[in-house]
């Protein structure tokens, strides 16, 4: 590896060891980060292992709710091309941990990803010894990719996206990605301009390929009938009632939303607000704007154990986990971090329950959803709150066109799956066992 990459280890190493003994005895005297502590630093408990199968063996890092839910499709997927191929799953975050125990149950081991220090990556890796190693969209761990090469695992990179936002940082450190990079046997992006955007940090041409966005996959298969109905009872409301989701919002976004809603509840004064913000520690900040709004809420957490019933215009969701369920009695739908310059959200998730969805010019982080939508006719953007209550109250006030908006969304996501499948394959070629299987050994 060369100088900069040095550096980089010297320096992330430098760091660890100078914080790790406060940090331990913070551990120690809080409780907090105590159970995860010893995975972090590579020491994952021998038992996770027992289910796993003799090789193929591939670790799948997918860092939290999203990736989670990309992984969940391109498993399926690499379970349909060589059913004896071993799967393990790392997270960063606490919340995409616990969505992939309840996703995968005890059939793939999941624990917490190694901090990126060669003590940590160089334990963890000799624990599981995969074969392959596969990081989801914009993972790139120099320290873990370079401990797997010198081990000789295969990596790849899938469903790999590189934002508008992000490629300018990325590119002035061009030297040290184009190092990095050079490890990594195979990038499966999710479109041509995350390929070119790869391709422009120093991968090689010949390393890349376009599959696709593995997220649709999942999204269409999870968009189940039956959690309507379950969300409809929680939230107590009938199958024609105009419900207002606004999910993932962020920043001064909740003001702005509460001002579109109170817009909208002059021509339409029975609409429901449910409203997620990104950060649930932004709770008690929602609370006070909504009652200096003069309008009363709930809170979700309450509704869904049954402790009250709802009887109030505004809900605020204050637990994690339970936003793509909610978007299935969603009528209209705000995809936050877009009104404010942090890059959006995932606006699939609500347009493949058929919910139309409606979002600020900052999208940057998810051009390609976005794109899709708009083409066909199903994504609508707004530049101001006067403009997102506009946008409500046009669509409630012509049910059809709501109808028919929301319908289109939902084919679109139906009709580009697939790429789970690309990206699984891109996988199997690495572990050998795409020709195998193909030959019938």
């Amino acid at each position: 590896m060369n100088l900069l990459y040095r550096a980089y280890a010297a320096l992330t190493g430098g760091l660890f060891l100078a914080c790790f003994p406060p940090f331990w005895i913070y551990t120690r005297l809080s409780g907090r980060y105590k159970k995860d502590l010893k995975e972090r630093l590579g020491y994952l408990p021998p038992h996770l292992f027992h289910s796993l199968l003799p090789p193929p063996r591939i670790w799948i890092h997918a860092v939290s709710l999203g990736e989670v839910g990309a992984a969940a499709p391109i498993i399926g997927a690499l379970r349909a091309i060589d059913p004896r191929c071993s799967v393990i799953l790392s997270t960063t975050t606490e919340h995409g941990r616990k969505l992939a125990q309840n996703t995968f149950g005890q059939k793939i081991p999941v624990v917490y990803a190694p901090i990126d220090f060669v003590g940590s990556v160089r334990k963890a890796l000799c624990r599981v010894r995969p074969d392959v190693l596969v990081f989801l969209e914009t993972e790139i761990w120099p320290v873990w990719i370079a401990e797997a090469r010198r081990m000789q695992i295969k990596i790849a990179l899938v469903n790999g996206r590189i934002s508008v936002r992000s490629i300018g940082g990325y590119l002035k450190f061009r030297p040290f990605f184009r190092e990095v990079l050079n490890n990594i046997d195979c990038f499966s992006m999710i479109g041509k301009e995350d390929a070119e955007r790869i391709m422009a940090l120093g991968a090689e041409p010949g390393k890349i390929r376009v599959s696709g966005n593995a997220k649709f996959d999942g999204l269409a298969g999870a968009a189940d009938p039956s959690t309507k109905k379950e969300m409809r009872q929680i939230v107590n409301v009938g199958s024609s009632q105009r419900v207002f989701v606004a999910g993932s919002t962020r920043g001064r976004e909740q003001a702005m939303v509460l001002e579109a809603f109170k817009e909208i509840l002059r021509p339409f004064p029975d609409t429901i607000l449910i409203i997620a913000p990104r950060h649930i520690s932004r709770v008690p900040e929602i609370e006070l704007l909504i009652e200096k709004s003069g309008l009363t809420y709930q809170l979700w957490s309450k509704l869904a154990r049954g402790a009250s019933r709802r009887t109030e215009p505004v809900i605020i969701v204050d637990v994690f986990g339970v936003l793509f369920k909610i978007y299935s009695i969603a009528s209209v739908t705000f995809c936050g971090g877009s009104l404010v310059p942090l890059g959006g959200q995932n606006p699939l998730e609500a347009a493949a329950w058929g919910s139309v969805v409606i979002y600020g010019p900052s999208m940057e982080d998810f051009l390609d959803a976005k794109a899709l939508l708009e083409k066909a006719g199903a994504g609508m953007m707004v530049s101001s709150p006067k403009g997102l209550a506009e946008k409500v109250i046009w669509l409630f006030n012509h049910p059809d066109a709501l109808y028919d908006c929301g319908r289109r969304g939902r084919q679109a996501v139906v009709k580009n799956s697939g790429a789970a499948q690309k990206h699984a394959m891109v996988i199997a070629e690495l572990t050998g066992q795409l020709e195998a299987v193909g030959s019938g050994q």
